[in-house]
């Protein structure tokens, strides 16, 4: 078993420490590891005790001395999954306990994995720490935490996925520690600069990365010591200034770098419907040509169809000219295109980006109504003699059909209906007073009752007769 058998992580600041200068100055993003030859040789706060041989003995283990230099100290102690916190032992023999440590210049912060001891004015003197340590852990002394992380280009886009690596240092030196990995959290976040020219006037802060060394997506391999981040920069285009974070549950170290431009997608789509002959939509693919080498022009791309079929298409063959894709034009409704393009900036960059989506509307052609007038006024401008020849027949048939047939009036038709059935009632009742009439002269000179007929008998038929005989037609004989 190793001698540092205990894991902890110090921030130390020595009262004695020189005034700060530049060989005392943080590591910055563009310093690289290790050029500090006085960091480097600082002295560590903490000391190892005890030989490899007493480390092995469980009542021995995990003992550590702090410097009298030393006005505050951070320990973070990596113990077995799940575990119960460690508790610390005082070089007077008096134990600090997680439940118990607040207050009095203590801070504790415990999680499944580790716990985080902020102490301030720790007693110089052999300490101890107690609790399933993991036995291969080490001590770490950490008096700055700086990240190193690849520079943002010069030309960036919004909507482009990025990959940048980073790196941590303690006090210069890369901390290349696994389990580290679990009490910091490394972020890049973008910060408008509130200028009124650009798009982005007055957004808010947007977290863009968050750098793993997990070996999952873009990071190449687990717990090597370097963390990627991968970049989907889904913000508005404008002026933003990058903000470099390192977190911890106890401190937290920023480091702000100069503006940035991030420029709009340089693809530009375009469509022209029924471009693409009988049948076809013709799609155009084009790029800002100052950012973009069009040469170098790749896209990856599908197509929602109104009805919600899907269609994927790549274009590959490098060309100087705008790229063209034929969709489908087989109904109306809106159609839905997503694109993918990877290409090159006019510096030289590979890039990678997703293009928002681009949607246009296909309508059915309207049906063809053909107007009669029209057509006529269109015939009498283009053929003078077919029109003389076709206007007399028009006033012929205006002139024998009079506007009085087409069409009567109410009026005319509700009298009309009225004489005619005045007339016949009044017929009716001519009639009716006539037999009444001819009835009464009738009885008064019928003759006496003869025989066996009877009176009413003969008054009836002689009555009929006579009213019969009205309605006759006389013969030339009859007239005689």
């Amino acid at each position: 078993m190793a001698v540092w058998t205990l894991s902890s992580v110090v921030h130390a600041q020595d009262t004695q420490s020189p005034p700060a200068g530049p060989e005392n100055a943080p590591a910055t993003r563009s310093e690289p590891a290790g050029t500090d030859a006085a960091q480097e040789a600082a002295p560590s706060p903490l000391t190892e005790l005890g030989s490899e041989y007493q480390n092995s003995i469980e009542l021995l283990r995990n003992r550590f001395r702090i410097d009298y230099k030393v006005d505050e100290i951070t320990m973070v102690f990596f113990r077995e999954y799940g575990s119960a916190p460690v508790v610390l032992v005082r070089p007077d023999g008096s134990k600090i306990f997680q439940s118990q440590a607040e207050g009095d210049g203590i801070f504790w912060y415990d999680a499944d994995t580790f716990d985080m001891v902020n102490i301030k004015n720790p007693v110089p003197g052999p300490w101890q720490a107690v609790g399933r340590i993991l036995p291969e852990s080490r001590v770490m002394v950490l008096s700055d935490i700086a990240l190193h992380a690849e520079p943002l280009p010069n030309i960036i886009f919004s909507g482009e996925i990025l990959k940048s690596t980073a790196y941590l240092t303690n006090n210069g030196n890369p901390i290349n520690y696994n389990q580290f990995r679990d009490v910091v959290e490394l972020t890049i976040e973008m910060t408008s600069t509130n200028n009124p020219d650009y798009d982005n006037f007055g957004a808010n802060d947007q977290l863009i990365a968050t750098f793993e060394d997990n070996g999952r997506g873009m990071d190449e391999a687990p717990l090597d010591g370097t963390f990627t981040g991968q970049f989907n920069l889904s913000v508005p285009a404008g002026e933003w200034t990058p903000v470099f974070r390192v977190t911890t549950p106890m401190f937290t170290r920023e480091q702000v770098d100069d503006p940035i431009r991030l420029y709009t997608n340089p693809v530009e789509l375009d469509v022209e419907l029924d471009g693409g002959g009988d049948g076809y939509h013709k799609l155009l693919i084009d790029v800002n040509r100052e950012l973009v080498d069009i040469e170098s022009l790749l896209v990856d791309g599908k197509v929602r169809f109104p009805n919600g079929d899907m269609q994927t298409f790549s274009i590959t063959e490098p060309s100087s000219n705008a790229r063209e894709h034929l969709i489908v034009a087989y109904e109306e409704g809106v159609f839905r295109v997503k694109l993918t393009a990877y290409g090159t900036t006019s510096e030289g960059r590979d890039f990678i980006l997703d293009v928002p989506e681009y949607t246009f509307l296909a309508e059915a052609p309207e049906p063809e109504v053909v107007d009669p007038m029209l057509n006529e006024a269109t015939d009498s401008q283009s053929t003078p003699d077919e029109s003389v020849m076709t206007e007399p027949e028009v006033s012929i048939a205006e002139a024998e059909t009079p506007p009085e047939q087409e069409e009567m009036g109410t009026g005319k038709l509700m009298t009309l209906l009225l004489v005619v059935n005045g007339t016949i009632i009044g017929i009716g009742i001519v009639v009716a007073v006539f037999i009444m009439l001819r009835r009464r002269r009738g009885i008064k000179s019928a003759p006496p009752m003869t025989g066996d007929a009877p009176p009413s008998s003969t008054a009836k038929s002689g009555m009929l007769d006579k009213l019969t005989g009205l309605f006759k037609k006389r013969t030339p004989a009859d007239k005689h």
